[in-house]
């Protein structure tokens, strides 16, 4: 240990204090985010509850944040930046799915005492939720009734579901690179689901089999192929969260709950990044 006067604990703590007017609670609002639980019963597994979903969608907020900045970038043929913050998002999603962890230490006795508080309230309901699933390409109308009740919020999902995906920009990228992708998927109506095309999956191909060439566009590939399987073991293990809690019960907003979770395993965000695979 330094005898020296100027190593002392103290001194690393000199110029914490420089802004009087804004300490650690104030920047984060704390007062308000830890007032935000309020169980409605006096069932002790309640926070836990409320405190995971609140998490998951601060997580949420901040993935849209990340995936509408990387869009915009790949928009402006900047892949770089798009790469890390996609790369960002991937690693949200295994803190995410990390948290089902954590739920799953409630037993199906103890949440059947929660559950006639939470009412009709359903994670279907998540319009953050929903938005990031637009945002990957997964546009499904029938999803959007359900916001009516909060017009707000349906009218920015419904503007959501009219823009281009992220995987749509990342298709852009490659036509603006010389790729011959079908002009019925850069220009089209981005609030229908995306169809796969052997036009597109074949670019994919060329990319994957000259890595060196086209360096920038094989690790975009890559990043986005990341994405999906991160937000698939996201999903499953939510799927697999709450038949183990629940089993096949119905949800409580009415969906079919492990059913429902389960059926939306088969889709695929960047379908030809998959079927790609076989071809190589």
């Amino acid at each position: 240990m330094s005898n020296d006067p100027a190593d002392a604990p103290g001194d690393d703590l000199a110029g914490v204090f420089h802004r009087p007017d804004l300490s650690y609670g104030d920047y984060l609002k704390l007062d308000r985010i830890l007032s935000a639980q309020q169980p409605l019963s006096d069932e002790h597994d309640e926070l836990l509850f409320i405190v995971i979903h609140q998490a998951t969608e601060l997580w949420m907020r901040l993935s849209l944040h990340e995936l509408r900045a990387a869009r915009d970038h790949l928009r402006r043929d900047e892949p770089g930046p798009a790469l890390k913050m996609i790369s960002r998002v991937s690693r949200i999603q295994t803190q995410l799915i990390q948290s089902w962890d954590v739920l799953a230490t409630m037993t199906p006795s103890e949440y059947s005492r929660i559950r006639p508080s939470l009412g009709q309230s359903s994670g279907f309901q998540s319009y953050q939720y929903r938005a990031l699933e637009f945002l990957l390409g997964a546009k499904d109308p029938a999803t959007l009734p359900v916001h009516e009740p909060t017009p707000d919020i349906h009218a920015d999902l419904k503007a959501a579901m009219a823009q281009p995906s992220l995987y749509d920009e990342s298709l852009r990228l490659l036509a603006r690179r010389g790729f011959d992708i079908p002009m019925d998927h850069l220009e089209r109506d981005f609030a229908a689901p995306y169809r796969a095309d052997p036009a597109v999956e074949a670019a994919w191909l060329t990319v994957y089999r000259e890595p060196e060439k086209y360096w920038d566009l094989y690790e975009l590939a890559e990043k986005l192929v990341d994405l999906e399987f991160r937000f698939q073991q996201w999903r499953f293990t939510h799927m697999k969260t709450v038949e183990r809690i629940i089993g096949f019960k119905r949800g409580t907003g009415g969906s079919s709950g492990v059913a429902y979770l389960s059926r939306a395993l088969d889709g695929s965000f960047f379908p030809e990044l998959l079927s790609v695979r076989t071809s190589l």
